[in-house]
This record gives structure tokens, sequence and C-alpha cells, in this order.
């Protein structure tokens, strides 16, 4: 009989309570829901500012949003855009969107027009939920779109003074969301739900293989790819979190701070804390201050977030002042965690912290260092149950030996089903029910992983990907600009920071300052290059094609001098 850790050593180095697989129950990501509400209807759900929404509350109000939604006359399969940040909202309209069959496309409230534009267009969209006073920018694309229903929300009625927090200094001024005439077909969130009763809607089935999320995500092209995730997906990643760690309660109190628009923050904080029957502590932004008063103030055990996160709690100047020890588990996600921050962060709060890895393709977590066991500096940790996970050579797809550098292959229950609309991108990357990722990764004989380079090309600062292409696309879009390479440079704080390399035109000047402001006219902040250089030219192959590579060690021998 084989031994199944010969191919797997990771097995043997699983904590006890963590199983080698799982039984998945053959049930929509909203059975979850309906399960909390059904053990614990009084506790909280959703704490958001000091105000509870216990679980039988949610369940209602998710009832309401499915009925409200087919009264608009959507129906299973419809695409519903979210684009709200970490409020009570977001949470109703996901798994009341996800209750009746239709597809949610969480979109990042920070996003400029162009690139709502995009994403509403390619997933074919009919209704957008957001906040009130983003409706002016919605209402500047929505003619290239297929948005049909606009269902705005707001937070000013209730605590006026999160307006510092979520909306800009000129929404403030202008109060541009007073000017909004909610009639149809724009609508008030809360008063189209007002409309409906609380019990649970009637409509048609939902099974574990629909379509449950289009989450956009970058590639290697530039261009904005939708992953499909099934709700069998969904379900698998958020029980595979939950049983890597197997300590994890109904009482458990997750402060949730990393945006839920984002997949990361969507599984291991939205989905697994609804899935546990724990309460969220919902915060619409990342301000360390908040985080801290949350966590002492709410008790809060669990905190999912990056590296700039956990660097920004063991940095601030009053940390010293609050108490952390609630604080049982904290994974690090979205890039690589320095073993000086997780030690700092662990003597701080006496938690644990751990680095994990995952994709927007698988869920995404397919990787996790132990919590209580065996971990690894360095290492994105060991596959989590029924994960499969090979080091293949990139050129001839065979497997590699333990030790060797080659690119990181995974298949489980969590990979997607594909690309919205592109069957030749998805061919690319999926091949025999193998994920190629793209990493470069080498596995060490325990079988923990240690990824070595990135995917090609990609930047991630401060948690958010970013794909060189689109940011090059908008500097050649300058009257002045003859060529651009952008590349991503080492920074402890957001992880990478991005600098551009820029040749002119020829005859042409141009300062900084300038190429900046037209880059924040074009793309979402964490997107604007933080450093620009003008060269006269740029290092490229005999065939004309740019060498990062080169920009990069050149990069390394300033530092280094």
């Amino acid at each position: 009989m084989n031994n199944p850790t010969s191919h797997r050593p990771w097995l043997n180095h699983y904590e006890a309570d963590v199983p080698d697989t799982i039984d998945y129950p053959s049930v929509p990501l909203t059975h979850f829901l309906t399960e909390s509400a059904g053990r614990a209807p009084d506790h909280p759900a959703l704490l958001f500012y000091g105000r509870p929404t216990t679980y039988r509350d949610l369940k209602a109000q998710v009832n309401q949003f499915s009925r409200a939604m087919l009264g608009l006359g959507l129906r299973k399969g419809d695409r519903v855009a979210i684009m709200l940040p970490n409020v009570p909202q977001c949470v109703i309209a996901y798994y009341g969107a996800l209750k009746v069959g239709m597809v949610v496309v969480m979109t990042n409230p920070l996003y400029i027009e162009r690139e709502i534009e995009v994403q509403m267009a390619d997933s074919g969209a009919l209704a957008i939920v957001t906040l009130d006073f983003m409706y002016p920018k919605i209402e500047k694309i929505k003619a290239a779109t297929s948005l049909k229903h606009f269902i705005l929300t707001s937070v000013q009625d209730e605590l006026p003074w999160l307006l510092k927090f979520l909306y800009p200094i000129k929404a403030r001024r202008e109060k541009q969301w007073v000017s909004i005439e909610k009639t149809p077909p724009i609508y008030d969130m809360l008063q189209m739900m007002a409309d409906y009763p609380e019990t649970p809607p009637v409509h048609e089935a939902v099974v574990p293989d629909d379509l449950a999320l289009l989450q956009y995500t970058g590639g290697t092209t530039g261009t904005p790819k939708a992953v499909m995730l099934t709700h069998r997906n969904l379900v698998a990643n958020t029980l595979q979190c939950q049983r890597w760690v197997p300590t994890l309660r109904d009482g458990e109190i997750f402060l949730a701070a990393i945006p839920f628009f984002h997949v990361y923050g969507m599984s291991t904080c939205m989905n697994l804390a609804i899935r546990i029957g724990a309460t969220l502590v919902l915060q619409p932004r990342f301000v360390v201050k908040d985080v801290l008063h949350g966590i002492q103030a709410t008790r809060a055990t669990i905190f999912m977030g990056v590296q700039a996160m956990y660097l920004a709690i063991n940095n601030h100047s009053e940390v010293a002042k609050y108490d952390l020890s609630s604080i049982t588990v904290c994974i690090s996600g979205a890039g690589p965690l320095h073993a000086a921050v997780q030690e700092r962060f662990e003597a701080i709060t006496g938690g644990k912290l751990v680095e994990g890895y995952g994709l927007s393709e698988s869920s995404p977590v397919t990787h996790c260092n132990p919590i209580h066991g065996k971990r690894k500096s360095g290492s994105i940790g060991m596959p989590v149950s029924d994960t499969q996970v090979k080091v293949v050579d990139p050129n001839t797809g065979a497997d590699l030996p333990q030790g060797e550098v080659g690119e990181l292959i995974v298949a489980g229950p969590q990979v997607m089903r594909g690309y919205w609309n592109r069957s030749e991108e998805t061919a690319a990357v999926l091949r025999d029910g193998w994920l190629h990722t793209g990493d470069m990764a080498r596995m060490d004989e325990e079988g923990f992983f240690f990824i070595v380079d990135r995917k090609k090309d990609m930047i991630k600062t401060r948690g958010e990907n970013v794909y060189p292409r689109e940011v090059e696309e908008v500097l050649f879009r300058h009257p002045k600009v003859a060529e651009a390479v952008v590349v991503g440079l080492h920074d402890l704080t957001a992880g990478e920071i991005i600098k551009a390399y820029i040749v002119l035109k020829a005859g042409e000047t141009a300062t900084i300052e300038e190429i900046g402001k037209f880059c924040r006219a074009e793309l979402t902040h964490f997107k604007v290059p933080q450093r620009i250089e003008f060269r006269e030219s740029l290092p490229k192959t005999i065939i004309g094609k740019v060498l990062r590579r080169v920009l990069l060690e050149e990069e390394k021998s300033k530092t280094s001098e």
C-alpha cells in the first residue's frame, strides 16, 4: 500500500486536529448563515461602531434584500455588483444576492470611473449596490455598461461622524448625495428592503456548482480578468480555513478591517466568521488607532491582515496603552511576512501570527503555516486540507524533486472554474485539473513551501495586486512619453513600491509632478508610481523587449553601496 505522505510530506506536520480531508456538504454558501442563525439567533453577527446586528436580524435583512432584488426583475445568474467598504449593507447585499442565485461582482469602492466601467462592462452586471456619494461616478459610466438598477445606501444619517472616514472632503463639502433623487431606477437600499417581508423568498434552487462570484484580478498581460468561483469553491475554502484553525469557536470576535471586496477578506474573515457563528466587528477602512481601540473595546480574538497592517500596529506610538491580550489567532496574507514583524506583534498581543498564501483563482487560500505547530520563517507554510501541490519545470511540466525551484501548481476543491469569457486564458492556467500559479517556489523535506519569485512582473503593494502593464498603458497615453516601464521595489512597510522609468519624446521636457498628476487622474491611488525616473533609454533584449531584471539589479546595487 502506498504511503500517502511519501509525495505529501506536509501531512506528517499537520496539527493533531487538522484533517487530511474534509467531508464537504452539498450546500450553497448562504447555508452557513442559515445554520448560524438557527443555532444562536440572538448572538451578534455584526458590530458596527457599537451597533449590533444579531444573526436573527441579519438573516431577516438578507431575506428582504433577496426579495427586493427579485422584485426588480433580477433572476438567478444575473450579475450584481457590490461596491462597498466594510459596512453592514455589504454583508447584507452579498448574502442576499447569493441566496437567490445571483452572481456577485465585488468591486473596490476606491476605483475611478475608468476602472469601474471596465468591470461593469465585462461582467454584464445589471445592478450595483454602493454608497450614495459614489453615484456621480457611476452615472458617468453607466451608458457604457449593462447597468439598469442603482441601489444606494449611506451611513451619514445613523453615524454622521463617520463621514470623515467614508466620504471624501469634496463629497462632504458639496453634499453630492443630497441632490440624488432616489426614484427608479435609483433606489434607497433600506427603504427598498422595508417593502418586503423578512421570510425566505421563493426562488429557483441554488446548487453547489452554480456560479457565485466574479472576482476581478489582473494578469501578466495587465488585462483585468474575472475569476469564476462557485458556491462549492467558496464553501470548500471556508471549511478549509475553519479546520486549519481547530481552536475556532462560535464565540470568536473577528476585527474586520481587511476589506471584503478583496477575496482574502471575503473568505478568511466574512465567510469564515459567518460559518462559525462569530461576531464581525466592521471597520470601513484600516486606521491603526481605530483597530487598536476596536480590539480593546470588543475583546477581538481574530484579526486577518497584511504585513503593512501588523507593522503599523507594532510601530504605533501608543500601542503600549492598549490591551490587545484578547487576540489569539492572526494570519498575514497577500505578500510575505517578515520574521521581525511577526515576532514583535506576537510579543505585543500574546497571540499567534502566521503567514499564508493564496490566489483569487483558488478562493483564495491554498497554504498556511500551522497556528500552534511548527512554522518556518519565510515560508508560506503547507497546503491546507484536500489541496494537492507540485513544483514543476515551467517549460516541460515535469515534477521537480524536493528543494529545486520551479512553478507552483495546485489542485483542490477551492480552485476556480475558470476566467469569465476568457477560454484561452483559462486553458493557459488550468491544465489537467491543475492551476498553474506562475509563482516560482520550492518545497523542503518537511513539506513547507517557499516562494522564490513572484508572478512575472506583478507588484504587490499594501496587499493589493498591481500589474505593470496597466500602469504603463496610462503612462504611454501621456503626450510627452515615448517609452515607460514599471517595476516593484522592495519596501518593508508596503511590501513593494511602484517605480516608473520614463523615456520622453525627443525635444520634450516634463517634471515628476506632472507625470504623477496625470497618473492620479487615471489610476486608483495604490497603482500610482511612488517613484519616477527619467532616462535616455531603457535596457532591452535584441528583439526590443525591456529587461525589468536589469532595472531591478541596478536598484539592488544602489541599496548595497
